[in-house]
């Protein structure tokens, strides 16, 4: 019995459908209420902290043994920024915490922080991505004079040849304004203090607890045995909850301080002002085609805004530098030249959220492709016939080795189970009758699963990549199954029981995960970057593995047979060609009870296994159907296709829901969510009054189709998909809008295509837009 391939029910669901999940939230009975006062100022300088009378408030002058943040790129072109937890002087950004309140109860923690006066100097805010790279702009931090924190440059041999020999040249400036991953529970932490001992545990909402763990303690000035993080159930990440943010430095600090536990719970206007962001990128590109529609070369002035700090670990290089790296996607050409920068400003700072730069990355190529085509006067499927990757192992001009993938197939089935030749007929008829219908296609590949070797060429100081898992099994043939990943709803638990299921042939309801937790766990790096499958899975396989070869040797040896003839299957070990069988379980015992019968093993059955991987590359074509209303300048998603192609699937039911949140978040770049702020640096999108994500109303159904190529840089076959769905769906609804609007000769290279941006368009068109 095999359980890879199952739609497995996910192992998690009973006790979160139940009301039986931990949160943060649930834990904070008896500890104090933190509340953290922050600047209302983007820019200037701290003259003085009025604190109310007998309240319990901490600034940055009362903590001067803590470090800052400051996370490190060994690479001559970053500049380190500091980040300190509660800043002595200078501000940087609106919604910055400043100073910390402890009360007994949350209420009385606000009032206090309302009370809380900070004055401030204030000077003009640098909030504009391209305004901060002006020849003069006023710096965001002295070691940064012309606001670039990091920069990557690269030129291929050829590029001016192919430039010279184009037919034609298509230049386009794009943009993706800014996000934030919104998660269901904002960030939250919980740290008690031990007298016993003086160690603190911290439970908070996060993706590394690991990392956050060395952070803490660097940050601090402890050792990591002194603290224990735990992340309980994590109401969404998304990227947001990876990075080490001051509010939990503080917390510990605050627990050996008061030597008292102490809880501070986000709102969403903390979230949405001091959380990470995502996105806000500007590219410019010029690609060079031949007549035939061939791209030979492409150049790329490559723009990041990355806030006014660099985030821990990954610092601010992970936006610029990963759309340096991935900008050729999954078209085959030799060319290439780039210059990718990412920029300090005025503003929140900057993280990974779900997809990183590829949704922009995506866009930019298939706006690219769509224009080109346009130009040349070639069908937009036939110019990426012409161009998509075909010959595997493939190299990208920036070095990087693609797996074997189907982009060319996958595009060609998505096309044909959409019938466009069918679409086109309809929406010419629905023009006549004054309705307006798009479709736009989107092809992309998704690098998954890669180890340190990746995150070793960014120059990374702290370099994240493998996975060690720790398997046991007890006495009674149950599993225990110990992970550095630290899932936060992908049902990865589900998926990796079904894998271990296979290798020692019991129920996957007979195998426990265990995760996220410091002192029960192996060090390991989290959930992120749709790596664990790929990696947590391998080394979940592995460590399997072993423990299967020892059970096959002791039933070889209580049954008289060859371990090659053994199988393990349904909970029993059989000898093949007979009717020799044992139950697991009496193997399992055998090992712990009778293990000086064994010689050859050691004592009981536990396992462990490192998996380190070079990487993936999972690929999709998307396609979106969408109608626009030219008088409201609204968008319907009449038809949303999914083409995936992420090798074999443990438990499709869990890939299906990971593409359909990803592309639920891909239409909301596409179309509704950004964060604005004014020229001063004041957020305007506090609440989900003024930031939009979609809802069930806004949502199509997601039609998927598998498709399966077999990689041999994954172990377990599995390729990562977590964030494809993102990736994809922004240029193919994008691309639709285009398309429906094709009588006005408009073009979209801006995210989100707003209804007002919408409106915008038509108007400048001379199109019959009411005002």
């Amino acid at each position: 019995m095999n359980w890879i391939g199952r739609s497995l029910p996910r192992l998690e669901d009973p006790a979160l459908l139940k009301g039986g999940g931990s949160y943060v939230a649930d834990r904070i009975s008896g500890a104090a209420a933190v509340r953290f006062v922050r600047s209302p100022i983007a820019r200037g300088t701290i003259l003085a902290i009025e604190i109310p009378p007998g309240a319990t408030v901490f600034t940055g002058r009362d903590l001067p043994e803590v470090k800052p943040i400051r996370p490190i790129l060994h690479r001559p072109d970053y500049v380190a920024i500091g980040q300190p937890v509660l800043p002595v002087d200078r501000i940087s950004f609106s919604g910055q915490a400043v100073a910390v309140v402890v009360a007994d109860d949350p209420a009385l923690a606000e009032d206090i922080a309302d009370a809380v006066f900070v004055d401030i100097d204030t000077t003009d805010a640098i909030v504009d991505l391209d305004l901060a790279l002006v020849s003069g702009a006023e710096a965001v931090h002295p070691e940064a004079p012309s606001n670039v924190l990091v920069e990557g440059r690269m030129k291929t041999a050829g590029f001016d040849a192919a430039f010279a020999a184009a037919a034609e040249i298509v230049t386009l400036e794009l943009r993706s304004h800014r996000q934030s991953a919104a998660p269901m529970e904002a960030r939250a932490g919980l740290a008690t203090y031990d007298a016993a001992t003086g160690r603190v545990t911290l439970t908070a909402s996060v993706q590394m607890p690991h990392m956050l763990r060395t952070g803490i303690a660097d940050t601090l000035g402890i050792v990591e045995a002194d603290l224990r993080v735990i992340a309980p159930d994590v109401g969404g990440g998304f990227g947001q909850k990876m990075s080490l943010f001051p509010e939990y430095v503080v917390l510990v600090w605050l627990a050996r301080k008061l030597k008292r536990s102490v809880a501070w719970i986000e709102d969403r206007r903390e979230n949405f002002l001091a959380s990470a962001h995502g996105r806000d990128q500007a590219f410019t590109v010029r690609g060079a085609f031949s007549q035939e529609g061939r791209l030979l070369g492409l150049d790329a002035d490559l723009r990041a805004n990355v806030g006014a700090f660099s985030c821990y670990p990954v610092t601010c290089g992970v936006e610029p530098l990963m759309a340096f790296a991935e900008l050729p996607g999954p078209y085959a050409f030799a060319e290439y030249g780039a210059r990718s920068r990412g920029v300090a400003t005025n503003t929140c700072m900057m993280a990974p959220y779900r997809g990183v730069s590829r949704p922009m990355l995506t866009f930019t190529m298939e706006r690219l492709m769509e224009v080109a085509a346009k130009r040349l006067n070639i069908d937009s499927v036939e110019i990426r016939r012409r161009n998509l990757i075909e010959t595997f192992p493939h190299r990208s001009p920036t070095g990087l080795l693609y797996d074997q993938g189907s982009y060319r197939q996958a595009m060609e089935v998505a096309v044909d189970t959409i019938d466009l030749p069918a679409f086109r007929l309809r929406q010419a008829a629905m023009r006549r009758q004054g309705r307006y219908l798009g479709v736009g296609l989107s092809v992309f590949s998704e690098r998954t699963g890669y180890g340190t070797p990746a995150y070793a060429a960014r120059g990374m100081e702290i370099v994240p990549g493998y996975e060690i898992v720790d398997c046991t099994m007890d006495p009674s043939g149950h599993v225990v199954l110990r992970i550095g990943s630290s899932p936060h709803g992908q049902g990865l638990k589900t998926s990796l029981a079904q894998l271990v299921s296979d290798e020692l042939g019991i129920d996957p309801h007979t195998i426990r995960i265990v995760s996220g937790d410091t002192d029960a766990t192996p060090y390991g790096w989290g959930t992120f970057a749709s790596r664990s499958m790929v990696i947590a899975g391998g080394a979940s396989k592995l460590a399997a593995g072993k423990i299967a070869v020892k059970l096959k040797v002791i039933a070889a040896q209580l049954m008289d047979a060859d371990p090659d003839n053994i199988t393990l299957d349904s909970g029993w070990a059989r000898v093949a060609n007979s009717n020799k069988a044992m139950e697991i379980g009496a193997l399992a015992r055998a090992a712990y009870h009778q293990s000086h019968r064994f010689a050859e093993l050691s004592p009981g059955l536990h396992e462990n296994a490192v998996y380190d991987p070079g990487g993936t590359f999972s690929n999709a074509c998307h396609v979106a159907i969408v109608e626009v209303d030219i008088e409201t300048g609204g968008v319907t998603i009449e038809r949303f296709l999914v083409v995936e192609d992420a090798g074999v699937l443990i438990n499709p039911m869990i890939v299906d829901g990971q593409i359909a949140g990803g592309v639920a978040q891909g239409i909301a770049n596409a179309l509704f969510e950004e964060m604005i702020y004014d020229e001063a640096g004041n957020l305007l999108t506090a609440s989900f009054a003024d930031y939009l994500p979609p809802t069930a109303a806004e949502m199509p159904d997601i039609e998927i189709v598998h498709m399966e190529t077999v990689s041999p840089e994954s172990v377990t076959r599995a390729k990562g998909v977590g964030e494809g769905g993102a990736i994809g769906a922004p240029a193919a609804v994008i691309n639709a809008v285009v398309d429906a609007l094709s009588p006005f000769g408009i073009e979209m290279f801006e995210m989100p295509a707003t209804p007002q941006r919408i409106r915008d368009q038509l108007r400048r068109a001379g199109a019959p837009v009411h005002a």
